[in-house]
């Protein structure tokens, strides 16, 4: 049984069959994705507020000293957070070693004692590192939200120091615009805050400076315009505790969205919860307070909701954002530009018609110079797009301007294996070799220079791929998908055609149509 055959026909029909929804655009089955620059969408360029992460774990730590001096029956005053620093004072000089002993488990930390006075600042490379992260985390956060937005491919990567290069292909709408640039900026830091109930009717009398002093801060109402809250600075816990948003429907039908928290977040919102009965606690999202509801008893199971009057697609994207991480340093927008599909259109066009003269010029060459044998490299050709097509269709992998010249690319090099392997078998022929004994030593003695070729360009493709952004992962995406269909369809796809014809090739009576060579069959 000719197996080679049956799997370059098996080759053919999954070809054909998986690139047809592709070319016919047809509504089932997978199709590839077209980049950017061949259907048009939204090119940004966003810069990250690195200094507003420095300030962000300055109160994760403040929320963390709290907890332990809480929980360890150690009392302090005066816990501040400041731009740099977190400042705060032991009242009982007995507990200093204990409070020592738990700063200083931490090595990020420089720790400054006058008297029973702390001041904790982060060390320089702490400071470095936490920017790096900063700026890495934002890059994956986003990558997630749009992920679950729903787009196809978006190139999401780090440009310079502090900027992220953003690509969405497929954003026409400027509703889908919009929606897309909020959930990229929203900075999705949910935390949950204890209202100063004992100042909490001076609200409107207090200036921000003047609140600071008590250790507070003021938030706005995300509903009612106007209206503002009192609230302790030194959150109850943060998002960072989160480990799922979803959205959900209150009694009236209104869109809430609930989460939940990790085990330690649900053991300090239940200790706390369960100190604070009678008290409110306000939901605070980027800063904007959307519920401050009473506590009326000890809530277990580190679950809550949020609910601010969101339409349906608000409550999806805030959900999306909560779930994917609070990103740790703002972004803002440095250029918008929006790349239209006329673009795209001309640059198909000119592609294609690149790519079939190309193509037409290589198949007419390989029959003129090698008859038949240049045939059945053309018709391993043909399997090979269809191959690169159907895969690339089926991994739901992104077709760029870039990408379309790497099947060029690899319309040369799969075409290229086929002229090696006819030479060898033409040198054969003309030592008097017989037509059988010159095909298979012919393809064992092209093997080793076609593999050597391939798999140092497979190489350099992999390189590419996982160093490269955008386009330049696009190239190397279709240039390893066509070096390894090419082996498939122009090493072991001709084989075995040549041994499934091998008795027609041995009645004729030369090889002037066969292989383009004057010699008589042996």
């Amino acid at each position: 049984m000719n197996f080679r055959l049956i799997l370059f026909i098996v080759a053919i029909l999954f070809g054909i069959g998986g690139s047809l929804p592709s070319f016919l655009q047809l509504d089932k089955g997978p199709k590839i994705n077209l980049g950017l620059d061949l259907q048009g969408g939204l090119h940004m360029l966003l810069g990250v507020e690195s200094d507003k992460a420095i300030a962000s774990k300055y109160k994760s730590l403040a929320s963390s000293i709290k907890y332990y001096c809480d929980n360890e029956e150690i009392i302090i005053d005066d816990l501040k957070i400041g731009k740099d620093h977190v400042s705060l004072k032991l009242l009982d000089g007995d507990e200093a070693p204990k409070l020592e002993k738990f700063l200083n488990e931490s090595k990020t930390l420089n720790v400054e004692k006058e008297g029973l006075n702390y001041t904790l600042t982060f060390t320089p490379k702490e400071v470095k590192s936490i920017k790096a992260y900063a700026l890495k985390q934002a890059i994956d956060t986003i990558r997630n939200r749009l992920d679950q937005f729903g787009l196809s491919e978006p190139t999401v990567a780090r440009q310079g120091k502090e900027n992220i290069l953003v690509e969405l292909p497929g954003i026409k709408t400027v509703e889908d615009e919009k929606r897309a640039r909020e959930l990229i900026a929203k900075s999705a830091h949910l935390q949950l805050m204890a209202v100063d109930e004992d100042r909490a009717d001076q609200v409107n009398r207090l200036s921000p400076e003047e609140a600071a002093e008590y250790g507070d801060v003021i938030l706005p109402d995300a509903k009612i315009k106007g209206r503002k809250y009192l609230l302790r600075e030194v959150p109850v816990l943060d998002g960072s505790m989160l480990v799922d948003a979803r959205v959900a429907y209150d009694r009236s039908q209104q869109p809430i969205i609930t989460f939940k928290l990790n085990s330690e977040g649900a053991k300090i919102f239940g200790k706390f919860s369960g100190e604070s009965v009678g008290k409110r606690m306000a939901v605070v999202l980027d800063d904007v307070v959307y519920s401050a509801p009473v506590i009326r008893e000890r809530i277990g199971g580190g679950s809550g909701q949020i609910s601010g009057g969101f339409t349906v697609n608000e409550a999806h994207d805030v959900a999306i954002a909560l779930r994917s991480g609070a990103l740790l340093a703002p972004v803002k927008l440095l250029e918008k530009r929006s790349v239209g599909p006329s673009l795209g259109a001309d640059s198909i066009r000119q592609s294609l018609i690149a790519l079939v003269s190309g193509f037409v010029l290589v198949f007419l060459f390989m029959i003129f110079y090698y008859g038949y044998a240049g045939l059945i490299a053309d018709i391993a050709l043909v399997a090979n797009l269809f191959l690169i097509i159907a895969i690339m269709a089926a991994f739901g992998a992104t077709l760029t301007l870039p990408g379309m010249a790497g099947i060029v690319l690899t319309v040369g090099m799969a075409v290229d294996a086929n002229v090696i392997i006819n030479e060898r078998i033409r040198e054969l022929l003309k030592e008097g070799k017989g037509v059988r004994t010159a095909i298979e030593k012919g393809y064992d003695k092209a093997m080793t220079a076609i593999l050597d070729a391939n798999i140092t360009t497979l190489i350099a493709a992999v390189v590419l791929y996982i160093y490269g952004t955008g386009p330049i992962k696009g190239f190397a995406i279709t240039m390893s998908i066509g070096i390894l269909a090419s082996m498939l369809t122009a090493i072991v796809g001709t084989h075995g055609v040549y041994q499934y014809l091998m008795p027609k090739i041995q009645k004729a009576k030369n090889f002037k149509r066969w292989f383009g060579i004057d010699a008589e069959v042996k």
